[in-house]
């Protein structure tokens, strides 16, 4: 047997494989087609203190090697999430890791006060890099002040392992990190969606109602993973990977890189059963190179 299991900062994951916000709900919609219990955690669709009602439509769309995306953190606030849906999915057999986004600074505090009293939730993950909102979000991840502000003063009323989720639009993303990590930051996940745009050529028109919105999904990889490599050699806090992760050969790359653990995102767009098949996959790679601890892969390139 290999040991699969890693612990991020006092996050305990039995595998290392993770859902990326946004793209599988509460996880509720996975139930539907395995028991979620076989990935190490669940990274839930972003929460805001107030309702959203996100962008107008059309607000996804399919480019080579990836999609764009501008939902723009559609949900019903904090206190919806709380009352309704936390109750239906606290007691799922895996780590489950709220998204938490703001427009100002004490918007992130109160929402994270909110989510500090749940019991079944196990870390939070500090939204500081959605490029699809007009308020907040990328704003407070692309300068090492404004990173280091929200970062400070919401570490202050959340006790538990707090990830900070980067932003890849910026000129030197090491920078960045290494402020959070300063600011207290357990770990870090990176690389949130590059800001991109697609146009439809016989209509003239933009494919998305806000012009320009996220870019994900296979064509990013490379850039992805050279960011991970670049922050894991920069901080000594545990790096968490993604962008364009579709199979277990990708995840491994991130932990060639640094990377502590992955989340899949696009991936379960094309597949919902991609992050199982990428757990057995790394199971199956590690038997092959006599490795007997996910821990032995990290960091692992050969220069």
């Amino acid at each position: 047997m290999v040991n699969l299991s890693v612990n991020i900062k006092g996050l305990a994951l039995k595998n290392p494989v993770m859902t990326a916000s946004g793209c599988s709900g509460f996880g509720e919609e996975l139930a539907d087609f395995y028991d979620v219990s076989q990935v190490g955690g669940i990274l839930l669709k972003g929460i805001t203190l107030k309702n959203r009602d996100g962008n107008p439509y059309p607000r996804m769309a399919e480019t080579p090697s990836g999609m764009l995306n501008a939902v723009g953190l559609q949900n019903k606030g904090v206190d919806y999430f709380i009352n309704h849906i936390y109750p239906r999915i606290k007691d799922y057999d895996t780590s489950l890791i709220v998204n938490v986004n703001g427009s100002t600074v004490e918007e992130y505090v109160e929402v994270t006060e909110k989510i500090a009293g749940l019991d079944k939730i196990a870390a939070m993950e500090l939204n500081i890099s959605c490029p699809n909102v007009k308020e907040g979000g990328m704003a407070f991840g692309v300068s090492c002040p404004s990173a280091e502000y929200v970062t400070r003063e919401v570490r202050k009323v959340y006790p538990k392992t707090l990830i900070v989720k980067l932003s890849p639009n910026v000129t030197d993303v090491t920078e960045i990190a290494k402020a959070v990590e300063g600011q207290g930051a357990d770990s870090v996940s990176l690389v949130n969606t590059f800001l991109g745009m697609g146009i439809d050529a016989e209509s003239r028109k933009p494919l998305l109602s806000t012009i320009t919105g996220g870019l994900s999904g296979p064509a990013i990889k490379p850039i992805a993973l050279r960011m991970v490599w670049q922050v894991s050699s920069a901080v000594k806090i545990p790096v968490i990977g993604l962008g364009g992760i579709m199979n277990a050969t990708d995840a491994i790359e991130f932990f060639l890189a640094g990377a502590s653990a992955v989340q899949v995102g696009t991936a379960i767009f094309k597949d919902p059963f991609i992050p199982i098949h990428i757990v057995d996959g790394i199971r199956d790679y590690m038997k092959r190179h006599n490795l007997n601890d996910i821990t032995e892969l990290i960091g692992g390139l050969q220069m």
